[in-house]
Order: C-alpha cells, then structure tokens, then sequence
C-alpha cells in the first residue's frame, strides 16, 4: 500500500522495479584499480619487459604483489597468509619473493599462483637469484649464507659461515649486509659483511680476498670525526664492477673505497665531494654530517666497460636540493698496461650529475629499467630509473638526463594511482564512438613495458563506455576507459596538465571535474575558484612552446589555448578559463547542450555557455532562501544560527515543468542544506538566458540528482537529440529523484513534494537510478554502514542490501554509482574497487592475461675474457655451479632436460646420419661432448699461443743475425779504409 501511495504522489503510474525478483541484488567484486597499501620493493624483467611491484600489510590489507605488462596486461599474486613483502626478484620466468616473516616463496607467473616456499633459517637481510641459474642465495642476519634448488624446489646442503668471523674472532656484531654475484664469473660471489668484504670462490671453496677499510690519524675519512684515531667505519653497501676489475664498498661515515679486486689494495677512496679522504693531511678540519647511502647500482652502457654510479644518498644535510647523484666514470682503463695513477683518477670520475627529484621527500630506493639486459646486477644499458619516495609514491626519470616521465601510456592505470598519488576521481559513462575517436596523439619516448598478453574477453559494442577521471597530486588529470569486464577497444589513456593551463605550478588542488557524455567535453574546478575547460581538437602551437603570461580575469573567461603543451599534437586542448573566485569549486557538471554549471563554496553558481564562451547567469544562494513566515521567536532563532550554504550537486535535463505546458532545458541545483534549485534555460537573442522557476526544500544536503522520464525511467538528461526535440515540440514527462544523506525523493520539479522515504539508521553517501537490463528500473544508494542498498522506483521500498568489506568508510563520501549499476568505492589510500550491483555475488578473480612469452630466450650470463682466463681466472660454467652446490647426486635440472630435448628434436628434424646419430645424445654425452669441444678449443690457444712464442724467437734470432752482420761489414770496412 505505501508503494502504491508513494507512486501516486510521485506522480509515476508504472512499477518500474516489478520485475527484478528477490535476491537480484548480489554485486559482483568486478576489479581492482590502484594499489592496495604501502609499496616495499619493486623489480623489472628486462627480458620479458614485466614490472613487479610488492606492497607491506596494512591495516587495508596484505601485502600483494602486482605484475603489469604493455597496456592492460596484469596479475595479481596474493599470499596465503598476510605479510609485507621485503624483496622481489625474476628469475627466468619465475617470481621469487621474500617477505618479512623470512618465508621464500616460487610464483608461477602466468598462472598467479604459488609454486612453492619454505621458512629460511634466521632472520634473511638478503637474497640473490640469476637469470640463469636455479639457485637462490639466502643470507641471515648472523652471516651465513644457504642455498635453495629453485629448479628441485629443495633446499641444498649448501653452506657458508660467517668467514669475517673466523677471520676475526674478536670482532662483535657482524652481520650480513649484502650480496652479489661476479657479473662475469659466476664461479665468485662478493659477501659484504659491517665490517669488511669477502670474495669467495665457489671453486676452491674457500674465501680468496678480504677487504677492510680503515682510516689513519690524521685522515679526514668521510665524516672528518675523531680525526686523531684509527677508524674502522661499517660497511654499508658493496657492489662489484661491471666487469669484475674493481670492488666498491660504502661505509657509514660517508665513504666510498674503490678496491683492486685482484691484489686487495685501495684505489681510492672519497665522498661525493672529496677525494683521497683516507689520506693524512695536515689540518683536517670539520665536515658537514651527510645523508646515509641509501643505494648504490654500478650501472653501464652497452659495452660494460663504459661505466658509472648511481647514488641514492651521501649528500650534506645542509643541502637544499635533493635526489640522485650520477658519477660518470667513463670508459674503465685497461688494468693490465694502466699505472696505478691512472686507475686512481678513474675514480676521480669525468663528471658528476644530481638527478633531483620534488622537495620536501627523500628517496627511498631506485630500481633501473635496463632496454635488454638482465645481466649486470640489471644495471647495464638502463633507460630508465623508477623511485620509490618517503612518501610512498613513485617517481619515474629517464636515465641519464634525469627528466621526470609520464606514467600515462607507458605504464598501468594502477601504477598511476601512485604516481603520485591520486586525489580524486569522478566517472562518465560516455558515448562508444566518441571514445573511440579519443586517441591523442603526443611525443613520448619509447615504451617502458611490452611484455604480456591480453586475454579474449567479450564485446559490447553498442553501449556507453565508462570513462573514468582520475586528479593526482601533480595537478595532472588521467582520463581512460575502466571497462566493463569486457575488451577495452580504446585503452589508451588522455592525460591533462592543469597547472599549466593555470600558468601556476604550485598550490593547484583539483576538487571537482565533469566530462560530457557525447561531446567529450571536459572541466576541471580547483580550490582557488578556478574552472579550467577542454575541448578535443588539434594544437596549432605544437612542438612551439608560447608565452603564457595572460592578464588575470577575476570573474570572467580568458582564452587559454595558447597554454597548450608543446609535446601534445591532437588531444584534450584548454580553450578557456573561468576565474569565479569565490572560493572552492564544489559543483561542476557540463552538458551535452553546451553549457557548464558551476558551484563554489562561499556560495555562488554560474551557468556558462560554452558557444561564446560567455557567463549567461551568476546569483548567489542568498537570493534564494525563503522568508520563513513563523512568529519572531523563531524568527530572531533562526537568524542567530544561520548556516552557510552552497551548491553540492548540479544536472542538466530535458523536461517539462509542474506549470509549464511544453518542455524546456533544465539546470537542477542541489544545496548542502537540502535545498534542489530549477533554472528554465530559454533562447534569448543569439544565446541562452537562464531563469529561476523554483525551489524545493528537502531536509539534507543533496548526494544526487537524478532526471527520469516517468514512464520508463531512462534518464531524462540534456543530450543532443533532447534538444533537438524541443524544436518538434515534444513533450518530456520527467521527474526528479533526489537523494540527500537522510532520505530519498521522487517529485515534480520544481516545486512539488512528491514522495519520499527516510534513512532513520543510516547516512547516504552515494546514489544514482540504475538500470537491471530487461527487468527494470531502481535506485541504488551506498551508505555509511558500509553497505548498498536498492529501493523500487516508485515505492522506494527496500529490494536488498549487501556488504561492502572491502570498502574505506573514511572515504565513503568520495563513492560514485553509476547509472549501470557499478559502484565505485576506495579500499584504501590509493586502491579503488569496481562492483557492479547486478551480479551473481562473484568474487574477484585474478586476470587470465599471458605474461610469459616462450619465443623470448633469455641472452647468455657474460663470462671472463680470454686475457683474464689467461692471467690465472678459472671459469666456472653454470653448469659447474651446479655440481659444486647441489652436489654429484643433484640430477639434471628441468632446463637443461628441456634444452637437450629441444635439441633432439632439432636433430631429428634435420636430415643426414650426423643428425641421426645426434639425436640419440642423451645428456650426459652433451656434458661430455661440451668438456671435449672446450679442451679442444683450449688447446688450440695453446698451439697458437706455442706459434706466436716459436714466431718471436724467430723473428729475434733474425733480428740478431742481422745486427751482428753490419757490426761486422762496419769494423771490416774501416780496416780497409785504413790499408787503402
């Protein structure tokens, strides 16, 4: 019966909601957008060209694992119990992980799930895995060192102690603080204790060199402390050279010592400012307390020999500007024909460079993005630096130069949410064809990711896209297609820059953006009352950087097209900007019809048509409040407590009014207080003007405004085909279904009460009329139990609710439905949820992108050049690695089975005996055959080297010969000149 009443008072004669049943109302956890909580580490594949990102728990959640390929392409990897991941490393085409509970854990990567783990002995500070091997070191935090068989999933019997604490026994405290591989003899691995380094030789399994820093009297060292004793300062970081010649070691007073990796002596050692800090001198003077080293990567171009340092740290505390310092080192000297002076002054570097990145954070790591390699400790040839800010936000540099690059297009949307962090979003669901056409077109550098593959997903062809709009910090807005499950024709991704459009780069906050649903139009409001407009087109300032100083317009419109950016030749262009001034903008909606309305704070809305543009209505709130006619009791009551008020909620509609007797564009504007405002916008002249027709009072400020056609409940809005109907004389019958944080209404604008219900045990925080395809029409609201919620239309009464777990009720009022049925919601400082309300209760399922591409082989580890095998070097295969880890019973690993097999079938495929008689090679005859080839290889070096010997001597016996001819012809030939 109440539905029934609630009908005939709205106005609205069908049931809209009669044929959506009990228990249609179970939303789906469509998608993820964003990441979960705090990011902890992050590595590249350059191989595969994949991005992994771990994040620490939270009180949002556990730590999670993301890995994103080339546009879409993502997996998620979740643990089976929460934990913050500490490290994460590729590995051929595995993930390995190590989270804080020192649990190591082997992904698949294509399938997202776990492979395999187990608990590391002691508390890990370090883990290393190659690309091409199968091993995973493990160092605790007493020192030693354990491996474990990540092709057998088995941990080896494989040990290594503390060696500085056999060196010396004496000594307290050592722990563990690095490893890493010799990268070109995988036969060495450097151990980087606090108090020294060690090198050890897998080989002779034994420590070959040690290495300890120390600073006389009288030597400034890197902190010029204590100056008159010996010092001892702590390892803090050790990294080889890319080819092995040097040993760098970093130390907590701020040095940093170059090592002669094969007689131990220093080459060097010095701060970011100084040189020679080890040396004595007279007066050392004091020194300014610097930054600890946060990181340090040994990077290098194409040829390793050409080489430099990547520096995270070390700076003076006094210094104003901060970041990444670059130490060129240029090409490495040859180290067999180079004086000692000449290696010491390649330490000195050619130059140094500060890549520096926003004040106010400090970097907290860097990993590099290499173009091809995997080798080198993943720092040859890098393209790129991606940094992990204090603040918890990435910050992407192109290396070397150091300028900041764009997330947009080159990686996920999700990676944006951080990059930096978003601050709000809106959502529209616009036009198919439109969004179609929307690609821009502007110069960027090579993509970052390639790697992965897109699963098939179905099409819908013929519905509206939802578009999202997402502001960062930066004052960048990203605007792209969240998609509905299905593929995303257009996944390109549009990128604004307000602060230039602003010609202002500080103090920019976005509060309020609208996008047009068929024009693709597009606004954005900020904090300072300003309201930036957009418009597809060409730039006819590309590549041509103009003069942007404009004169300010304070309440007015400026043409702003020559703000452009230089890099953006057809895209999303500022054509003008519209100073209100009066405080923030707190509504803004634009219409298909060309107009765009705007609310602020201290309470003012104007209406612009965007023909001119031209401002063609401005009116405070003031002029609207009613003259409230009680006894002067109340009256004086009401003055005294008087509340300010301002618009919270604007939409454009096509409809007909209670009195009217025709059909006419509508401005509806929603108050704080509860107040739903209708302007008749009229031809007037060459343009619009805008009148009041009414105001309806409600008891809350308004969430949403929604316009319906009362016979079907599509909405009612301001589209280009609406309009054109007015010129027919068409008549639009249309209700309005506002919702305020109290309760829900249906009625007549302008004025009339229509129905209503009342929310008496919770606060709405979000809702819209959506449409259940085939069975109806409801409204769907989110509130502040952290719940949604469907109400009939008209009865408004109750069709079901549903928890929403996932959901940041800090952040509730920043939730947006949509009018299909998707609920937008934040799980967390910069994670959104996608739920669409319609569903079957499914929950979210991982993605079944493709992210490894067997084609891509993996290049070959770098091994010791002949000159170094010569000079004593004894090479170690990483199949001698191995046997002398795993040990002789350790069978054949899956790699090395699949490579014999790929080679059998190659041979068999082939044609001759030769193949024949190959194709039987079991591996055990490979290994042999292998061993036989190289001795034979090594003996023909031998034999040439014997010749080149037998050559030489030779060639001086010749040369002898000749000298001792012409000393004779020459005593001869004087003795006759004296007979004659």
């Amino acid at each position: 019966m109440a539905s029934f009443l609630r009908g005939r008072q709205a106005g609205m004669q069908n049931d809209l909601s009669a044929n959506i049943l009990p228990g249609s109302f179970i939303p789906d956890d469509r998608e993820r957008y964003g990441i979960n909580s705090q990011i902890s580490c992050i590595a590249y594949e350059p191989v595969q060209s994949l991005l992994a990102i771990g994040t620490n728990e939270s009180k949002f959640g556990s730590g999670r694992i993301y890995v994103f390929g080339q546009s879409r392409v993502q997996k998620l990897f979740i643990p089976s119990r929460s934990s913050s991941f500490s490290d994460i490393q590729f590995s051929a085409n595995r993930l390995v992980s190590l989270d804080t509970k020192n649990e190591v854990t082997v992904w698949d990567l294509d399938t997202g799930k776990r492979v395999t783990g187990f608990r590391a002995p002691g508390v890990v500070t370090c883990m290393v895995t190659d690309p091409m091997l199968d091993w995973c070191f493990i160092g605790n935090q007493m020192g030693d060192v354990c491996a474990y068989d990540l092709d057998r999933e088995r941990m080896s019997s494989f040990r290594l102690p503390n060696f500085w604490a056999e060196k010396d026994p004496r000594a307290r405290a050592i722990g563990l603080v690095s490893m890493q591989l010799h990268p070109r003899d995988v036969g060495k691995i450097l151990l980087a204790y606090t108090h020294g380094v060690v090198v050890y030789s897998f080989k002779q399994n034994v420590p070959n060199k040690f290495f300890e820093y120390q600073v006389p009297p009288g030597a400034p060292g890197g902190s010029s402390q204590a100056v008159e004793s010996m010092r001892k300062p702590k390892v803090t970081h050790a990294l080889w050279h890319p080819t092995g010649t040097f040993i760098l070691t970093a130390h907590d007073d701020g040095s940093l010592v170059f090592w002669d990796a094969r007689d131990g002596r220093v080459v060097m050692a010095r701060t970011l400012y100084d040189i020679n800090v080890d040396q004595p001198v007279p007066n050392p003077g004091s020194s300014n307390p610097k930054l600890p080293y946060v990181r340090i990567a040994w990077c290098c171009k194409q040829n390793p020999e050409d080489s430099g340092l990547l520096i995270a740290g070390g700076q003076k505390l006094d210094e104003s500007s901060n970041g990444l310092t670059f130490i060129d080192l240029g090409i490495t000297p040859n180290y067999a024909t180079s004086s000692w002076q000449v290696l010491s002054d390649y330490a000195k570097g050619k130059r140094t460079n500060t890549l520096e990145t926003p004040a106010g954070v400090d970097i907290t790591n860097f990993f590099l993005i290499p173009r091809a390699s995997p080798h080198f400790a993943g720092a040859q040839d890098p393209i790129a630096i991606m940094n992990l800010l204090s603040s918890g936000e990435i910050l992407t540099m192109s290396f070397p130069s150091g300028y900041p690059i764009s997330p947009t297009n080159q990686l996920h949307p999700s990676v944006s949410f951080v990059h930096p962090f978003a601050t709000k979003f809106a959502v529209s669901v616009l036009d198919r064809n439109r969004w179609l056409s929307m690609v821009e077109t502007r110069n960027q550098g090579e993509p970052l990711l390639k790697g992965g593959a897109e699963a098939g997903r179905p099409r819908r062809r013929f519905e509206g896209r939802t578009i999202m709009q997402v502001a960062h910090a930066d004052s960048t807005v990203r605007i792209w297609d969240v998609g509905h499950g299905d593929e995303i024709e257009n996944p390109s991704q549009l990128q604004v820059d307000v602060a230039r459009a602003l010609d202002r780069y500080e103090d920019v906050e976005i509060t309020a953006m609208t996008l047009a649903s068929t024009t693709g139009e597009f606004a954005v409001g900020t904090s300072k009352g300003e309201v930036v407009m957009y418009r597809w087109g060409g730039n006819q300032y590309f590549g041509k950087p103009q003069e942007q100083k404009l004169a300010s317009n304070p309440g007015g419109i400026t043409n702003i097209s020559s703000r452009t950016e230089p890099s953006l030749k057809s895209g999303l262009q500022p054509f003008a900007l519209y100073e209100m001034m009066q405080g923030s903008i707190t509504a803004l909606k634009a219409s298909d019809a060309g107009f765009i309305a705007v609310g602020s704070e201290n309470g003012f809305v104007s209406i612009i048509d965007l023909r001119g543009p031209t401002i063609m209505f401005q009116a405070s709130m003031t002029e609207f409040v009613k003259q409230d006619k009680r006894s002067s009791l109340f009256k004086s009551r009401r003055n005294s407590v008087q509340t300010k008020e301002w618009p919270v909620a604007v939409e454009f509609s096509v409809m007909t009014l209670d009195e009217d007797k025709y059909s006419s564009i509508c401005c509806f504007v929603g108050t704080n207080l509860g107040k739903v405002i209708t302007f008749k916008l009229l031809p007037s002249g060459q343009g619009y003007s805008a009148t009041l027709a009414g105001v309806a009072h409600l008891n809350d400020q308004v969430v949403s405004i929604c316009p319906i056609i009362a016979e079907t409940g599509k909405p009612a809005l301001a589209t280009g085909e609406a309009v054109a109907g007015l010129r027919e004389g068409k008549h639009v019958n249309g209700l309005l279904v506002v919702v305020t944080r109290s309760e829900a209404r249906i009625f007549k604008p302008a004025t009339a009460k229509g129905a209503s219900k009342s929310f008496d045990d919770y606060l709405c925080d979000a809702a819209a009329v959506t449409e259940f395809d085939v069975h109806g029409m409801a409204l769907v609201g989110v509130f502040g139990d952290r719940t949604t919620r469907a109400f009939s239309l008209p009865g408004l009464k109750e069709l079901g609710s549903y928890p929403l777990p996932m959901m940041d009720g800090s952040r509730g009022d920043s939730t947006i439905v949509t009018e299909e049925g998707d609920v937008f919601c934040w799980t967390g400082p910069s994670e959104l949820a996608i739920l669409q309300v319609w569903g079957t209760g499914l929950e979210m399922e991982n993605t079944a992108d493709k992210l490894i591409n067997p084609a891509l082989e993996i290049p070959p580890r770098p091994t010791i050049s002949n000159v170094q095998w010569i000079s004593g070097t004894q090479y170690v295969s990483p199949m001698d690695l191995d046997l002398l880890v795993g040990g002789p019973d350790r069978p054949p690993s899956k790699r090395m089975i699949s490579a014999t097999a790929a080679m059998e079938r190659n041979a068999r495929a082939g044609a001759g005996s030769s193949s024949a008689s190959g194709s039987q090679e079991g591996w055990g005859e490979y290994l042999t055959r292998q061993l036989n080839e190289r001795t034979e290889k090594l003996n023909l070096m031998n034999d040439s080297m014997d010749n080149a010997a037998e050559s030489s001597q030779k060639w001086a016996d010749d040369v002898g010969k000749y000298v001792n001819q012409q000393k004779r012809k020459m005593i001869f030939g004087g003795l006759t000149s004296k007979f004659t």
